[in-house]
């Protein structure tokens, strides 16, 4: 397995990711979205970059404006610039030349949020794994704009607008993966996200998990069942954006 560094100029700002291929190449590659206050250097997407090589799937981890390397500030960034950061990744890795084309998605938290949104827009769809995503950020509308731990003013101001404050209804090829006892996202923003989704979807709860998936068991389980349904989802198609 091999590791390759590359960047992406979103606006006056660059997006920073790793690529991590498996040996055999050209491949499918599943990108993964990191949370709001996270990284893609968190111990999550490090396992998922170990584990999903071994199994014939590259795997990019990059950072959202305002986050890690990438440059921008956090108070700046909403659910419209991940959701273009996000777009920049899938273009420039269209591009490389030892991926074939198939792309998926996964991501956790807000991250898991982003990637429903960018996975509604393209046609085929591509497939999409959640890790305790929410269903609605209606809630951070009351967040104080100026707490440095908050979701920024930029995001309060983009929720308050009700501008992609609720999940997109009706994407398909869903694995919504919840933890039962995640204090953040309620367990039923896991259920209704299933519910909204188009078929084939499917709903993994993990009994007794957090939001952060901090026991290793649930971690590994998370990671397992996404892998399995990447496995089972990316078909051979081009990747195709929506008209």
């Amino acid at each position: 397995m091999t590791a390759k560094r590359f960047s992406v100029t979103v606006g006056s700002s660059e997006v920073v990711g790793v690529l991590h291929l498996p040996d055999q190449t050209p491949s499918p590659c599943v990108i993964a979205c990191h949370g709001m206050g996270a990284s893609k250097d968190s111990d999550k997407y490090l396992l998922l970059a170990r584990v999903f090589p071994e199994a014939g799937l590259a795997l990019a981890r990059f950072d959202f404006r305002g986050s890690g390397e990438s440059g921008g500030l956090s108070r700046d960034a909403t659910v419209a610039s991940r959701i273009a950061d996000l777009e920049a990744v899938l273009d420039v890795l269209a591009k490389q030349p030892e991926l074939d084309g198939r792309f998926g998605l996964l991501g956790s938290s807000l991250g898991g949020f982003v990637a429903l949104w960018v996975a509604a827009a393209h046609r085929p769809a591509l497939p999409v794994v959640t890790w305790n995503a929410p269903a609605s950020l209606t809630g951070l509308a009351k967040s104080d704009p100026a707490d440095p731990y908050g979701p920024g003013p930029a995001l309060v101001a983009e929720i308050k607008r009700r501008a992609r404050a609720e999940a997109p209804a009706g994407v398909s090829h869903v694995l919504v993966i919840q933890g039962d006892h995640d204090d953040l996202v309620p367990p039923a923003d896991g259920r209704f996200l299933y519910e909204r989704g188009g078929e084939p979807r499917a709903l993994h709860m993990l009994r007794g998990a957090d939001h952060r998936l901090t026991d290793p068991v649930h971690r590994l389980e998370a990671v397992e069942q996404s892998r399995g349904w990447f496995a089972q989802h990316l078909a051979p198609r081009r990747l195709t954006p929506a008209g």
